[in-house]
């Protein structure tokens, strides 16, 4: 019953920003992680940040400084706000949340749908 929803992706010019939005529906008991991952043609998907539930945030070296993640608890969504844009940037974007849904097996990892972001000029 638990849905990842993204939404925020779309072309833009390098050095311009995008804010990236992951909703989460359904019954929560506890999001523990929310993170974001990024996969380009031809290559492996690759981790971009997380952030736990007590807000410690994690970096690949690649986006440190342009990108931050970052969550609202009472929404039980995520975010990533990304400037500085460069080509290198150029992915298909997806939300990735570890959550104990209500009734619980235990954590489940969700995924989102992808969004295209596009840098270039």
């Amino acid at each position: 019953q638990v849905q990842l929803v993204e939404s925020g992706g779309g072309l833009v010019q390098p050095g311009g920003s995008l804010r990236l939005s992951c909703a989460a529906s359904g019954s929560i008991f506890r999001i523990y992680v929310m993170g974001w991952y990024r996969q380009a043609p031809g290559k492996q998907r690759e981790l971009v940040a997380t952030i736990t539930s007590g807000g410690m945030t994690n970096y690949a070296d690649s986006v440190k400084g342009r990108f931050t993640i970052s969550r609202d608890n009472a929404k039980n969504t995520g975010y990533l706000q990304m400037n500085s844009l460069k080509p290198e940037d150029t992915a298909v974007y997806y939300c990735n949340m570890v959550v104990t849904p209500i009734p619980s097996p235990g954590p489940q990892n969700y995924w989102g749908q992808g969004t295209q972001v596009t840098v270039s000029s």
